[in-house]
C-alpha cells in the first residue's frame, strides 16, 4: 500500500491539522509509515496552504508529492493549482460550496464550511472533511481517525468535534450509497 494524499486550502481552514491528523491516524494507530510535508503563504490567515501526507506499509524514501492519489480541495484556488496534477485514476474529493470542480473529472463533494457552521463553529470544517475523506478513501480506519481527533482538539472540544467528525462520515456513507444505487439502476431506490 501506498497513498499519496494532498489537502488544500487557505490559511484558517485547518489544512495543517487536518493533514497532521491524517497522517499520524495512520502512523501510530494504523501502524502505518507516513509522512507529512506543509507548505503556506506568509500569511496566517488567508494564503494558500497545502500539506502533503504519504501513507505506505513500508519505508517511504521521498516525501514531496507531484502527483497525489487522493486530492482533497477546500478551495477554489487549491483545487485550481493542484487539479492537473492529481493522479489520472485518482480521488478528488471538494468543499462543495466553495470549489467548482470544472467538471473535466469525478469527484466527491461534501458541504463541510456549511456544516460546521451549522454545529456552531466554522473552524470544525476540516474535521468534518476528516470523516468524509475516511470513509471515501478507506485511507485510513475510521477508529484510528476518530481517535486521533480527539487527541488533537482542545479537551473542551472534543465531544463538537467527534460530532463534526462523525457528520461527515455519515454524508459519506450516503454519498456511496446514493452512486451505488445508481450504478445498480435503482436510483431513488431507499434500501
Amino acid at each position: 500500500m501506498y497513498q499519496q494524499i494532498t489537502i488544500t486550502g487557505f490559511g484558517g481552514q485547518g489544512v495543517i491539522l487536518a493533514g497532521r491528523i491524517v497522517g499520524e491516524a495512520a502512523a501510530i494507530r494504523d501502524h502505518m509509515e507516513s509522512t507529512l510535508v506543509q507548505s503556506y503563504g506568509p500569511e496566517s490567515r488567508g494564503g494558500a496552504c497545502s500539506a502533503q501526507v504519504t501513507i505506505a506499509d513500508g519505508p517511504i524514501y521521498f516525501p514531496y508529492i507531484t502527483h497525489p492519489d487522493i486530492l482533497v480541495c477546500m478551495s477554489q484556488s487549491g483545487y485550481d493549482k493542484h487539479v492537473g496534477t492529481l493522479n489520472e485514476d485518482g480521488v478528488l474529493i471538494v468543499e462543495q460550496d466553495l470549489v467548482k470542480p470544472d467538471g473535466g473529472r469525478e469527484s466527491f463533494a461534501v458541504p463541510c464550511t456549511r456544516y460546521a457552521e451549522e454545529l456552531g463553529n466554522k473552524m470544525m470544517a476540516n474535521i468534518i472533511m476528516i470523516g468524509f475523506f475516511t470513509a471515501i478513501t478507506g485511507a485510513i480506519s475510521v477508529e484510528s481517525a476518530r481517535s486521533t481527533v480527539e487527541k488533537s482538539v482542545p479537551p473542551k472540544t472534543i465531544e463538537k468535534n467527534i460530532e463534526a467528525f462523525e457528520r461527515g462520515w455519515e454524508y459519506a456513507q450516503a454519498t456511496l450509497k446514493g452512486r451505488r444505487n445508481k450504478a445498480a439502476g435503482r436510483i431513488g431506490v431507499v434500501a
